[in-house]
């Protein structure tokens, strides 16, 4: 408790110490992963409801999260996602254009490290199955 004067009155009062914690996401799950046309995944995220559209580095996303997924995150440390859909797009707008009059905000996430993270496994996945695929189209070039 602290004790202070002022207009000769005493006045007491308590100060609180409040203990912040910061808990950062440990782990990101994405249960589905599609890459669409700019068009559909405009389209699509506008008929969701989707209220906006995140940029990072050059790839359009939308992501699909249950609510669900704060409690598993808050108990667990793993944040899931249910569906992601992405697109590459070089330049940030704010805003998508879907249709004449239909249009979602999208987010410049580019310096937020989850969303970096995230931007980084699909081009790391995107990469992983041009090989495999690479590698099929040469087995069965040698089979025939």
């Amino acid at each position: 408790m602290r004790q202070v004067f002022i207009n000769n009155l005493r006045v007491y009062f308590v100060v609180f110490h409040l203990k912040v914690n910061i808990m950062p996401t440990k782990k990101v799950t994405i249960l589905g992963l599609d890459r669409r046309d700019l068009a559909d995944l405009g389209f699509c995220a506008v008929t969701f409801g989707a209220n906006r559209l995140f940029w990072v580095n050059g790839l359009l996303l939308c992501l699909e999260v249950y609510e669900k997924s704060f409690e598993y995150e808050i108990e667990r440390g793993n944040f899931y996602v249910s569906q992601l859909c992405y697109t590459e797009l070089p330049k940030y707008s704010r805003i998508l254009e879907v249709e004449k009059g239909t249009q979602i905000p999208i987010a410049n996430v580019s310096d937020m490290q989850i969303y970096k993270e995230i931007a980084k496994a699909i081009m790391e996945f995107e990469c992983r199955s041009r090989m495999k695929n690479a590698k099929l189209g040469s087995k069965e070039e040698d089979e025939t």
